[in-house]
């Protein structure tokens, strides 16, 4: 477990107060001139040898992404754009960093955009969540009063400017490039790649878009070591995590562990265990939902990092931690992030669009007990139509938890299901638009 003198975020549970005194009292801002005196390239240097990666669900190397950005100026202004639309049912880690910890973000935000020479940062709040954009402003307001950032940040000779812009609790928001979007007035949908935001961003110009996390953790980074944070966890699973938790547990909470804990201790130690206890567990979603879920066999010994749960073709995600006790409609859970999935589809690309709809429909027929067992085959090749075949990771978010039951549940489908379609049998019913796939065979 990780020692309370190595938690990066300690007002996680808001005891202390959000303001700048209390922050500076908690280690933030201290040292800040100093760091932004050095070479920007030796703090993107840092945070690679650091293994940070991005902690918004990709996992993908922090410090290389900040690398990505020009290095010598053409012209156009470069942007930070911090990506606080937390839309990923289950997760809500975000969300209390922003009222808890917002002097964490924003001097997160002035060094990473020292880091790759960005003029401003932009940081897109989800909608729903009014009171944290409140609190945000306020801190940024006390942060340029005290000259911590705009003209001459921290006395430092470098001018960023932050800035909130709130959005309207869309989840394809949470894609980076339907986010770009958003924040220029357009509608959020994602556009194609290449080129890549860090060419080609925010009103054309070179942006890098991070997760609230991952721009939160930096300044530790840089003030303890880069070797500090690396000791923590497994080799390219290294650091420390915010992890959610919720679902059938005796205490849900958010709480800062160290990566690559086991999820049976996280669970046991943080959350006060599963409700009835471990043997009654039936199954987690461990990364948000948009990841395959895992049965209790493989949650008894599984550790809590992005390559040991890849290993169990599963993810960490945002580690939004889902416990599900054996009480749980399975089927019926996952129908109801189907439905969720088909009803925030941006709608752009036809797999996704066309395919969320009837992994729901099928869903809703195998919840009710109306499902063939054909059907049980027809949306795994469906779920397949879908992944990798869109411009967006929309599709594979879509896909994979309906991939995760039909691994680990296909019997309890089976158990609903009947050798002929029920469907034929009744009148009235909406789903009849994928019904004539099941009659080719028999036709």
């Amino acid at each position: 477990m990780l020692e309370d003198t190595d938690r990066i975020f300690t007002n996680l549970d808001g005891e202390l107060g959000p303001d700048l005194r209390a922050a500076q009292v908690r280690g933030d801002w201290d040292q800040t001139k100093k760091i932004l005196s050095g070479d920007p390239q030796k703090i993107i240097q840092l945070v690679k040898e650091s293994g940070l990666r991005g902690r918004g669900g990709a996992g993908f190397p922090t410090g290389l992404k900040w690398s990505f950005m020009p290095k010598e100026q053409d012209g156009r202004p470069s942007y930070l754009v911090v990506n606080a639309d937390e839309s990923e049912p289950g997760t809500c880690k975000d969300r209390d960093i922003l009222r808890y910890e917002p002097h964490k973000l924003i001097e997160g935000c002035l060094i990473a955009g020292f880091a790759m020479g960005a003029c401003a940062t932009y940081i897109y709040v989800r909608g729903e969540f009014y009171n944290e954009a409140k609190v945000l402003q306020h801190a940024i307001d006390e942060a340029y009063e005290a000259g911590l950032i705009g003209s001459n940040a921290s006395g430092s000779g470098f001018s960023h400017d932050v800035y909130v812009h709130r959005g309207a609790g869309a989840y394809i928001c949470g894609e980076e490039t339907a986010l770009i979007e958003s924040l220029e007035g357009k509608k959020g949908q994602p556009r194609l790649k290449p080129p890549f935001p860090a060419n080609t961003g925010v009103w054309g110009c070179p942006t890098t878009v991070n997760n609230v996390e991952t721009i939160a953790v930096t300044p530790a980074i840089l003030r303890r070591g880069a070797n500090w944070f690396s000791s923590f966890g497994r080799v390219n699973n290294t650091g420390t995590k915010v992890f959610c938790i919720s679902g059938h547990v005796e205490n849900p909470c958010n709480v800062e562990e160290s990566m690559g804990i086991p999820l049976k201790e996280l669970i046991n130690k943080h959350a006060g265990g599963v409700r009835g206890g471990w043997e009654n567990l039936l199954a987690v979603i461990p990364g948000g939902s948009s990841v395959p879920l895992i049965p209790k066999s493989i949650c008894d010994d599984v550790l809590m990092d992005f390559d040991s749960l890849s290993e169990v073709k599963s993810g960490l995600g945002t580690a939004a931690v889902i416990v599900m006790d054996k009480t749980t409609d399975i089927v019926a859970a996952i129908t109801k992030l189907s439905k969720f999935y088909k009803h925030e589809s941006c709608g752009q690309c036809t797999p996704c669009r066309e395919g969320c709809g009837w992994m729901w429909r099928i869903l809703e027929r195998m919840a009710e007990g109306d499902s063939t067992y054909k059907e049980i085959d027809l949306l795994y090749d469906v779920t397949k139509q879908i992944e990798g075949h869109t411009i967006c990771a929309f599709g594979e978010g879509a896909a994979w938890p309906v991939q995760g039951l039909l691994r680990h549940f296909r019997k309890e489908i089976e158990k609903r299901s009947h050798e002929e379609p029920l469907i034929k049998k009744k009148s009235n019913i909406p789903y009849l638009i994928d019904q004539h796939l099941l009659e080719k065979d028999s036709a």
